[in-house]
């Protein structure tokens, strides 16, 4: 594989990393103006779906249908791999609902070592060394991330209790989502796989909302917030991230993907105004560490 090729790869996956970075600053911006969760949701994946639609047109009739197409099993695959997806988008929003969003990134970072557990429990295979170093220092750079020895639980402003648990709920979501994504249906285009997930997704957060949204659902946010939800959120990222994974190999894809963390603290700071202490940014130091440590090569002396 050619530098150039690499170099791109890694640009794509960067920008990629970079917009889902972005996307909880955003949601926060939309609950400041009293959207609910399931308003923001709904918009998000409605207008991904009809932008990821009009990809798969696009890119059908470019092809002249020589694509290969999904098939019912592939469908149904997807559609359910997907609703993972539409789990962790409604876990992720209730925490940065209840958290700031440069804790509730770090927890998010959890999939890690989420991700060994369930690699060990599915392969029956005891995790490398190098991975569960990985994995404790991870834990490490959580503490302090979320600067653990002084959260005060009778805060009014921060409700730890809900968001420490919406947000490991969507650590493990994701975890899940990441996983399937990387098993189910490969032989189909990105585009097409990407359109029955959030199918599968949608069915979540339209159920979601039927049993969350009490009050008349407010449609301003599809004009305000939900396009650039479902740019940065649904359409663009995983657009990028599928271009530029096959030249960055999934080992350098990781760690460049791993820039989403330092990407959405800084919008929190400058956007929100989140208080973000040195000793967090050391944390978020570790985790990005731990991820680089984790997916590394060490090349072994014959």
């Amino acid at each position: 594989m050619s530098n150039n090729n690499i170099i791109k790869g890694v640009f794509l996956v960067a920008l990629g990393a970079t917009s889902y970075g972005m996307l909880a600053t955003f949601v926060k911006l939309a609950y400041k103006e009293n959207f609910t969760t399931a308003e923001v949701t709904s918009s998000q994946f409605i207008l991904g779906i009809i932008g990821i639609l009009i990809i798969n047109l696009f890119q059908r009739t470019k092809n002249k249908n020589t694509a290969v197409k999904a098939t019912p099993k592939n469908i149904f695959h997807l559609m359910l791999a997907g609703t993972s997806l539409g789990m962790t988008s409604v876990f992720y929003y209730l925490a940065v609902k209840y958290i700031p969003v440069s804790i509730g990134i770090v927890l998010l970072m959890q999939t890690v070592w989420m991700g060994v557990l369930l690699e060990w429990f599915l392969d029956k295979k005891a995790p490398s060394a190098q991975k569960i170093i990985s994995v404790i220092i991870v834990l490490i750079g959580t503490a302090l991330a979320i600067n653990i020895f002084k959260i005060d639980f009778n805060n009014p402003t921060i409700d730890w209790a809900n968001g420490l648990f919406w947000g490991i709920l969507a650590a493990a979501s994701f975890t899940t989502t990441m996983f399937t994504a990387n098993k189910v249906a490969l032989g189909i285009s990105s585009a097409q796989r990407s359109l029955y997930m959030l199918l599968g997704g949608a069915v979540i957060v339209f159920g979601f909302s039927l049993y969350t949204q009490t009050t008349p659902f407010n449609f301003e946010i599809f004009a305000k917030w939900g396009i650039v939800l479902a740019l940065f959120g649904t359409i663009i990222p995983p657009l990028l991230l599928n271009a530029g994974f096959p030249h960055t190999g999934i080992g350098l894809g990781s760690i460049v993907s791993s820039l989403e963390l330092p990407v959405s603290v800084m919008m929190a700071y400058f956007l929100l105004n989140e208080q973000v202490l040195l000793i967090q940014w050391i944390g978020i130091v570790l985790i990005i560490a731990a991820i680089i440590i984790m997916n590394i090569q060490f090349k072994k002396k014959n």
